[in-house]
C-alpha cells in the first residue's frame, strides 16, 4: 500500500500544537532504546496485532511510522489496515531524516517520563542522600522508614535491607501506616532515579509532616557504593494515609490543571470519537481483579507515570484516571498533567455495576528483542549501571534542546 509521507517539521509542529499524533517506532525494543524521537512510542512491527487495539484505542488516530532503515513500515502499515485504522502515514526518510534535520534523539525506554523526573528534581531540588549515608542510619537505627516505590515483583527481586514495599502511587494512601510517627524520615528508593524523585516529591507535595528524602540513584547506587542487597523479602505497606493526606491530594491535583468528572462528564467525553480517550484504573492489581468499572483498564499509578509511551502512545490524547479511594488517582493524574498531558479523574462510580476480572496483560514479548534494563537483575556490570545514571543526568539539557516537551513543575 502506498502511504502519504510527513516531514520531521510535521512532527514536530503537532507535537508542539498539542494535535494527538502516535509516532510509533517498528523496531524491536532492544533497537528502539539505541535512539528514537522524544514522544516516539516503541510498538514492533511483530507486536502490532497483540497490541494496537488496545494500546490505540481510536481506529482514526493520526499514526506515523518510522524505523531505521530496515523496511519495517510497509508491512506495519498493512498490519495496522488490516485491523481498521484508516489514518497511516510514514515518515519521510525515517530516523535518518531525523537525525539530519537536527532534531534531538533520545537513548533508552520511558525516556520522556525519566527525562520530566529530573527536571522535576532540578527545579524542586529534591533531597537526596547517598548509599553510605543512608547504610549509616540503617547501622545506627535511626528514627527512619524505607519504602520503594517500585513493582512487588522488583522488590522481592532486590530491596534495600529493612525497605517496604509501597509502590509509587500508593504513598500518600500508605504513608500515615508506614511512618505514623512525624520524627521518622522517609527515604524512599527505586531501583535508579525517576521513581524515588516522583515518590519523594509526591509526599512533600501533599503536605506529609515528615521529613522525606529520595535514595540517591536506589538499588544502582546502593550496588556501585558496594552495599549488600536483601532478596525475596515479601513486606507491603498497609493503607493508612497521614492526617489530611487525601484532601491534600485533591490539591495538588487542582493544581496541577486536573478535573474531576462524573458519568454524565465522561459519558461526553466517551462521545466525543474524534479525540482518544484513554481509562486507567490506577489501584493494585487485586483491587482491580475484585471489581472494577467496565471501560477501564489496569495500570497501577506509579508506573502509568513511569512509562507513560507504553500505555498512551498519541500524545495529546486525554486520560481518565479512576480510583474508589481517589488518592491515587489525584497523585497520579497531577503528574499527568505536569507532563503535559489532558487529565481527568472520575468521581465516584464504584457504587453500581462492576466487572470482576483480573487485569488484561499483553503477553511478553521475545526476551531476545527486549532491550536489557540496566536497573533489573542481579547480574548488570557496574559500567553499565554506571553509564545509566550518566545518561539520566544529562536529560535536563536534552529536554532543553529538543523543545517538545511542554512539561511544567508545580
Amino acid at each position: 500500500m502506498k502511504l502519504p509521507t510527513v516531514t520531521p517539521a510535521d512532527i514536530r509542529s503537532a507535537l508542539l500544537l498539542r494535535e494527538e499524533i502516535a509516532l510509533l517506532d517498528l523496531r524491536y525494543e532492544a533497537a528502539f532504546a539505541t535512539g528514537h524521537p522524544l514522544f516516539a512510542a516503541n510498538m514492533a512491527v511483530d507486536r502490532i496485532a497483540v497490541e494496537a487495539e488496545v494500546r490505540l484505542p481510536r481506529k482514526d488516530v493520526a499514526i506515523v511510522l518510522y524505523d531505521g532503515g530496515d523496511g519495517l513500515v510497509a508491512p506495519g502499515a498493512e498490519r495496522l489496515a488490516a485491523l481498521g485504522y484508516t489514518n497511516i502515514s510514514a515518515l519521510e526518510g525515517g530516523l535518518t531524516a531525523w537525525r539530519a534535520a537536527g532534531f534531538e534523539v533520545f537513548e533508552d525506554v520511558n525516556s520522556y517520563s525519566k527525562a520530566f523526573g529530573e527536571l522535576v528534581e532540578s527545579r524542586r531540588h529534591t533531597p537526596s542522600p547517598g548509599a553510605d549515608e543512608v547504610a549509616k542510619l540503617i547501622a545506627d537505627k535511626a528514627n527512619i522508614a524505607i519504602l520503594d516505590v517500585r513493582r512487588f515483583d522488583e522488590y522481592a527481586t532486590m530491596n534495600i535491607p529493612g525497605s517496604v514495599s509501597v509502590p509509587g502511587a500508593e504513598l500518600v494512601l500508605r504513608a500515615g501506616q508506614a511512618a505514623p510517627d512525624p520524627e521518622t524520615t522517609i527515604i524512599v528508593n527505586c531501583a535508579g532515579r525517576t521513581r524515588s524523585i516522583i515518590g519523594t516529591q509526591s509526599l512533600i507535595n501533599a503536605g506529609v509532616p515528615n521529613r522525606v528524602r529520595a535514595l540517591r540513584n536506589g538499588t544502582i547506587g546502593w550496588t556501585l557504593a558496594r552495599h549488600q542487597l536483601d532478596h525475596g523479602a515479601r513486606r507491603r505497606g498497609a493503607i493508612g494515609p497521614f492526617e489530611g493526606g487525601p484532601a491534600n491530594a485533591r490539591d495538588v491535583a487542582y493544581r496541577a490543571g486536573v478535573r474531576h468528572i462524573g458519568a454524565n462528564e465522561m459519558s461526553a467525553l466517551a462521545a466525543q470519537t474524534h479525540r482518544t480517550l484513554y481509562r486507567f484504573d490506577v489501584r493494585d492489581a487485586e483491587e482491580y481483579a475484585a471489581g472494577h468499572l467496565p471501560g477501564f483498564r489496569h495500570y497501577p499509578g506509579g508506573q502509568l507515570v513511569q512509562e507513560t509511551d507504553m500505555a498512551a502512545p498519541v500524545r495529546g490524547a486525554r486520560i481518565l484516571l479512576t480510583d474508589d479511594k481517589s488518592v491515587r488517582a489525584d497523585m497520579t493524574a497531577s503528574w499527568l498533567a505536569q507532563m503535559g498531558w489532558e487529565v481527568y479523574v472520575l468521581e465516584d462510580g464504584y457504587d453500581g455495576a462492576l466487572e470482576v476480572g483480573p487485569p488484561h496483560v499483553l503477553p511478553k514479548p521475545d526476551p531476545a528483542h527486549r532491550y536489557r534494563r540496566p536497573y533489573e537483575g542481579t547480574d548488570v556490570a557496574e559500567a553499565a549501571m554506571q553509564a545509566y545514571l550518566d545518561w539520566e543526568y544529562g536529560l535536563v539539557e536534552q529536554l532543553r534542546r529538543d523543545g517538545t516537551h511542554g512539561f511544567y513543575v508545580i
